[in-house]
């Protein structure tokens, strides 16, 4: 079992800054990537960045350029710069082994951007 707890969320202007912390505990060493998904009320879940335990990364098209994904250990952070409103939505933090896996989730942050 992996516990992730968030932190970081929080309520800023447009054009502003956050960052996103996620602290794993329990079975890390099973964990090969992290990242983070973002939730609309009445949407589906949708990736925003993802880290391997190799350093590699991917972002949606929506945040590059923007967002910034580091890994320390067992902890992953989501720097997220020139924030839109658009980006207003609950971030999830997640942990797996493998990517096709749904793996483990956090509980959430609210990140609100007004304009």
């Amino acid at each position: 079992q992996v516990q992730l707890v968030e932190s970081g969320g929080g309520l800023v202007q447009a054009g502003g800054s956050l960052r996103l912390s996620c602290a794993a505990s329990g079975s890390i060493f099973s964990i090969n990537y992290m990242g983070w998904y973002r939730q609309v009320v009445g949407k589906q879940r949708e990736l925003v960045a993802v880290i391997s335990s190799g350093g590699s990364t991917n972002y949606a098209d929506y945040v590059k350029g923007r967002f910034t994904i580091s890994r320390d250990n067992a902890t992953v952070y989501l720097q997220m710069n020139s924030l839109k409103p658009e980006d207003t939505a609950v971030y999830y933090c997640n942990a797996k082994s493998i990517l096709i896996l749904p793996g483990y989730w956090g509980q959430g942050t609210q990140v609100t951007v007004s304009s």
